[in-house]
C-alpha cells in the first residue's frame, strides 16, 4: 500500500464518523468539549454556522450521526449527540450580538425562495449577509415550513421555531407569509436572478380502498390532521383513534391524537416492527404513553354506517423473501381484523405536488415519480436560473438533509450570479494542531469513561398527555449534560505518525488497547488486512499506513477501532506518535467558494 495522504480533507473527516454521517457535517466533538466546558454559546455559534436550527434539530433531528458514533463500538448506546445540541440551544446566553449583520450595501442581485422551511430559510441565510436581496414566500403566516405545521408542539415548542427563524430574518430578508405562488411561470417573469424552490412534499398520501368516500368525514391525511391541530383549527377527536403507517409522521399523529381525547389510539402498520420507518425513539416514546403498535395488517377496508364510519377491516399478512432477499407481503391464512374505531388518520407517506409548475418553461421532470431533474451536486434544475432543495428536490427526507441542499444550493447560486462554474465545487477548510501541552499532556480530556447513555428526563406522562403544548423531553442538566459529553471519545484528535522519529521499539503496539497499530512488511491491502494485531474487516474506512521505518517495514494503524485514547503518543519515547485535532468547516457561499482566492485546504 501507499502512504495514506492524510492532508486530503476527507481522510480525517471519515475518521470522525459522526460528522462524515451528518449531512451539514457539524463538527460534532468540537461542539461537545465545549459544552463540557460550560461554553455554551461556543457550542451554539458552531452549530448554527453549520446545521442553521441548533435548538429545532437538538429536539427533532432523526439523528444519522449518532449509529455512526465510535462510542457503540465500546458500549451499546452511542453518544445522545442530538440531545447535547439542544444544550447549547437552552443555557446559551443572548447571542443576537454574533450573529451575522444585515449587509451594508446590496449587490444588486434579487432572490426568489418559494416556501418558508429549512432549505429556504438555509439559503436566505447565507446568501443575505453577501448583499442579496432574499424574499421568502410562504403560504403559511410564519416561517418555518413544516418545522411549524407537521412538528407537534409537545416536541418542539413555537419559542424555538420563533427565535431560530427571527435569527434568519433578521438578517434582512423579506418574508412574505401567507403568500402562496401558484405559477412558477408568473414568478420567473418577474425578473429574478434566480429562484430557489423549497416547497417540501406538501401531499399526504391517501388509501383508495372500499369505504374511502362513504366514510370520510372522520378519514383525515396526517400531515393535514397535524397542520390544522399546529394551527388550533383541530382541538379534538374522537376516543378510538386509528392510526395507519409506521412513519415519524405517525407516531407524530398518534401522540398528538392521545392528547386530544383519544382514549384508545392504535397504531396499525403493514411491515414488521423493525422495518418501520420511524425512528427507533419515536417508536418507544409511542409505546411509552400507551400506544400499541400492530405490525404486518393490511387495510382493506373502511366499514361505516349510514355514512358514520365505525371501524377498519386488516388482512393479517407475513413476509415472504425470495432467494435474492427481496420481500414480498403474503396472506397469513389467518381471519382479517376489525378495529372499531370513531377516526382514521392515514400517514402512509407524503409525496411532491407541483400543480404549480407549468410544463412548458424549461424544467423536465421525471417519467416515473413526476420529480423535477435536479443536479445533485449542484441542485440546479434544468431552467438556468430555478434551483430546488429539501424535499421538493429529491422527495421526503428529514430537516438536516434540507438545510444541507440549502448550503449547497446557495453556493451554486452565489457562483451563478459571480459568474463561475457551479460544478466547480472548493473543498472544505481544514486545520490540524498539535494538542501536546507536556510530555504526557494533552489539552484535552482524554479519560475513556465507561458510563451508560444517560436518558434524557421526562414531563409526567399524566401532566403531559392534558395538554399537547406542553413540551414533554424536559432536556438534560447541566450536570447530566456534563456526564454526556464526557462519553464522546473526542474522535476528532488524531493519532498522526512521523516514521522517521521512530525507533520502532513497539511501545505504542504494547500499550493499545484495542490492538490497532502493527508494525509490518507492506503487501496489497487486502492481504495486509488480514496481518494487523487485529484483522481489520471494515472496508469501508481506511487503513492509516506510513513507510520510512529503518526496516523497511511499515505502520499501519486500522482507524475502525482506535478510541482516540492517545495511550501511543503517551508511551512514545521520540515523539513520534502526536494527537492533532481535526477541525474541517464546510465551504459555503461568499468569498471562500472562490478556488482563487483561497488556498487548497
Amino acid at each position: 500500500m501507499k502512504n495514506t495522504d492524510i492532508a486530503a480533507p476527507d481522510y480525517f473527516h471519515k475518521v470522525v464518523d459522526c460528522q462524515w454521517a451528518c449531512p451539514a457535517h457539524t463538527p460534532v466533538p468540537e461542539y461537545i468539549r465545549l459544552i463540557a466546558q460550560g461554553r455554551y454559546d461556543d457550542a451554539y455559534m458552531i452549530n448554527w454556522k453549520s446545521n442553521v436550527f441548533p435548538g429545532v434539530l437538538g429536539r427533532t433531528c432523526d439523528r444519522p450521526c449518532e449509529p455512526a458514533c465510535r462510542r457503540v463500538r465500546v458500549e451499546d448506546e452511542p453518544v445522545a449527540i442530538c440531545r447535547l445540541k439542544r444544550v447549547a440551544a437552552d443555557y446559551k446566553d443572548d447571542v443576537k450580538a454574533r450573529m451575522p449583520k444585515p449587509a451594508q450595501r446590496k449587490n444588486g442581485k434579487r432572490i426568489a425562495l418559494v416556501g418558508g422551511g429549512p432549505a429556504s430559510l438555509t439559503v436566505a441565510r447565507d446568501l443575505a449577509p453577501l448583499g442579496y436581496t432574499c424574499v421568502v414566500f410562504d403560504q403559511d403566516p410564519k416561517a418555518g415550513g413544516m418545522i411549524r405545521t407537521q412538528i407537534p408542539k409537545f416536541r418542539l415548542p413555537d419559542s424555538v421555531i420563533d427565535e431560530e427563524t427571527g435569527y434568519i430574518l433578521d438578517l434582512g430578508v423579506e418574508f412574505h407569509g401567507s403568500k402562496r405562488i401558484d405559477s412558477l411561470k408568473a414568478l420567473i417573469a418577474e425578473g429574478w436572478d434566480a429562484i430557489f424552490v423549497g416547497s417540501g412534499a406538501p401531499r399526504g398520501r391517501d388509501l383508495d380502498i372500499p369505504g374511502r368516500t362513504e366514510a370520510a368525514k372522520n378519514i383525515h391525511i396526517g400531515i393535514d390532521w397535524l397542520s390544522s391541530v399546529s394551527f388550533g383549527h383541530i382541538s379534538k377527536i374522537g376516543k378510538r383513534v386509528v392510526v395507519l403507517g409506521g412513519g415519524n409522521t405517525a407516531m407524530d399523529c398518534c401522540r398528538s391524537a392521545r392528547r386530544l381525547g383519544g382514549e384508545q389510539v392504535d397504531v396499525v402498520v403493514r411491515s414488521g416492527f423493525e422495518e418501520m420507518k420511524a425512528s427507533p425513539w419515536e417508536k418507544e416514546d409511542a409505546q411509552h404513553e400507551g400506544i400499541p403498535i400492530h405490525n404486518f395488517l393490511v387495510p382493506k377496508e373502511f366499514t361505516h354506517d349510514n355514512g358514520k364510519l365505525t371501524g377498519i377491516t386488516f388482512e393479517k399478512v407475513k413476509a415472504e423473501y425470495d432467494a435474492k432477499g427481496r420481500r414480498k407481503l403474503v396472506h397469513a391464512g389467518e381471519p382479517d381484523q376489525h378495529f372499531p374505531c370513531d377516526d382514521v388518520l392515514v400517514a402512509v407517506g407524503q409525496e411532491n405536488s407541483f400543480p404549480w409548475i407549468e410544463r412548458d418553461i424549461g424544467i423536465e421532470f421525471d417519467d416515473k415519480w413526476g420529480m423535477p431533474k435536479v443536479d445533485e451536486t449542484t441542485f440546479a434544475s434544468t431552467h438556468p436560473k430555478v434551483f430546488f432543495g429539501g424535499d421538493a428536490a429529491f422527495g421526503p427526507k428529514n430537516i438536516i438533509w434540507a438545510v444541507a441542499h440549502g448550503h449547497e444550493a446557495a453556493v451554486s447560486i452565489d457562483k451563478m450570479l459571480s459568474g463561475e462554474d457551479m460544478a466547480d465545487r472548493p473543498l472544505p477548510a481544514v486545520e490540524m494542531m498539535s494538542q501536546k501541552m507536556g510530555i504526557h499532556e494533552w489539552s484535552y480530556d482524554n479519560d475513556i469513561t465507561l458510563d451508560q447513555r444517560h436518558k434524557v428526563p421526562l414531563r409526567d406522562k399524566a401532566v403531559a398527555l392534558k395538554d399537547i403544548k406542553a413540551e414533554v423531553e424536559l432536556g438534560f442538566d447541566v450536570q447530566l449534560a456534563l456526564k454526556e459529553a464526557h462519553r464522546c471519545l473526542n474522535c476528532d484528535m488524531e493519532t498522526v505518525f512521523a516514521s522517521k522519529l521512530c525507533i520502532e521499539c513497539d511501545a505504542c503496539v504494547d500499550i493499545c488497547p484495542m490492538d490497532c497499530i502493527t508494525f509490518t512488511e507492506n503487501g496489497e491491502e487486502k492481504e495486509l488486512r488480514t496481518r494487523l494485531s487485529a484483522p481489520a474487516h471494515n472496508l469501508t474506512q481506511d487503513l492509516y499506513v506510513q513507510d520510512g521505518l529503518k526496516t523497511g517495514r511499515v505502520m499501519v494503524k486500522d482507524e475502525d477501532v482506535c478510541l482516540h485514547c492517545g495511550l501511543c503518543a503517551e508511551r512514545c519515547p521520540t515523539g513520534a506518535w502526536d494527537m492533532q485535532k481535526f477541525f474541517l468547516e464546510m465551504t459555503h457561499a461568499g468569498p471562500s467558494c472562490r478556488p482563487q482566492r483561497r488556498s487548497a485546504a
